[in-house]
C-alpha cells in the first residue's frame, strides 16, 4: 500500500497535490485545521480516485499535533511513503517590516518552518525502517518568495527561504539511505491566500509579470509533485522545481 501525508491539504495548493497523487493511486492522509465535518467534500471527492483517504486534523505547529497525525496515518494506512509539506499561512495583516510584530512573526515561523522542519525529523526517521526505500522521497512546497523580497510580509519570505534550506539539509542527510527531497516554489497561484490580492495580480500579469500570461493553478503544483513522488527525476535529490509561468526569468 503507498501512503503519501500531505500537510495543509484540504483546500488551495494541497488539494491539488491530493488530487495529482491520488489519480496516481496513492492512499492519502489528508491534513488540515477544519473541523472533519467541514471537509467531508473534499474527503468524497478524493475517496472517488484512490483506494484509502483519511483525515488528519491538526496545526503542524504543535508538537502534539505532529505525533497525533504520523501515529494516526501509520495506524490506518500504514508506513508513510511520501510526505508533502504543504501547510502555510501568511501574515494575519501585512505590515512593513518595520512595523511587522514579534507575534505574527512567530505564529508563521512555527507553522512554515519550525513544524515543516520537525514533522519532516519525525517521518524520516519513520521512513528509515522502511525496507524498500524506492518509492520513498519528501517534496517541500515553498513559494517564489523564497528569494524575491516583499517587504510587506516578511516573515512569510523569511520561513520560505528557511524552508529551501530544510530541503538541503535533508537531501543531504538522507541521500545516502535513497530518500530523495525536493523543492517545488508555487509562483502567483490562485487560492484562498491570494483572493484578498487579486485585483492587483490580475493587473501585474496582465502587464507581463508572468512569461506565461495567466495564474498558477493548484492542479499545476500538484502536476509537479506527482512529477517527483513518481521518481520522474531519480538523480536530482535537493533540486527545485519553479511552478511560476516564468516569472522569475532575468528579463529586460
Amino acid at each position: 500500500m503507498r501512503v503519501a501525508l500531505v500537510t495543509g491539504s484540504s483546500r488551495g495548493i494541497g488539494l491539488g497535490i491530493a488530487k495529482a497523487l491520488a489519480n496516481e493511486g496513492w492512499n492519502l492522509a489528508i491534513n488540515g485545521m477544519r473541523p472533519e465535518e467541514q471537509v467531508e467534500e473534499v474527503l468524497a471527492e478524493l475517496r472517488a480516485l484512490t483506494d484509502k483517504v483519511i483525515y488528519v486534523r491538526g496545526n503542524i505547529a504543535s508538537a502534539e499535533d505532529r505525533s497525533s497525525m504520523v501515529s494516526k496515518t501509520m495506524d490506518e494506512l500504514g508506513p508513510i511513503q511520501v510526505l508533502v509539506n504543504n501547510a502555510g499561512v501568511a501574515p494575519l495583516e501585512r505590515l512593513d517590516i518595520l512595523e511587522t510584530t514579534e507575534e505574527s512573526y512567530d505564529r508563521v515561523m512555527g507553522i512554515n518552518l519550525r513544524g515543516a522542519f520537525f514533522l519532516t525529523q519525525l517521518v524520516s526517521n519513520q521512513m528509515l525502517d522502511i525496507a524498500d526505500k524506492t518509492s520513498c522521497c519528501i517534496v517541500n512546497v515553498s513559494s517564489i518568495s523564497a528569494t524575491i523580497a516583499s517587504i510587506s510580509r516578511g516573515e512569510y519570505c523569511i520561513s520560505k527561504a528557511g524552508l529551501s534550506m530544510v530541503t538541503q539539509l535533508f537531501a543531504t542527510r538522507l541521500g545516502a539511505e535513497g530518500i530523495p527531497v525536493y523543492e517545488v516554489r508555487p509562483g502567483v497561484t490562485a487560492t484562498d491566500m491570494t483572493g484578498p490580492v487579486k485585483e492587483k495580480y490580475d493587473r501585474l500579469i496582465a502587464e507581463g509579470l508572468t512569461v506565461q500570461p495567466r495564474w498558477g493553478f493548484p492542479e499545476d503544483v500538484g502536476k509537479a509533485v506527482a512529477s517527483l513522488v513518481r521518481g520522474d527525476f531519480p538523480y536530482s535529490t535537493g533540486q527545485v522545481i519553479m511552478v511560476d509561468g516564468g516569472l522569475t526569468i532575468p528579463r529586460l
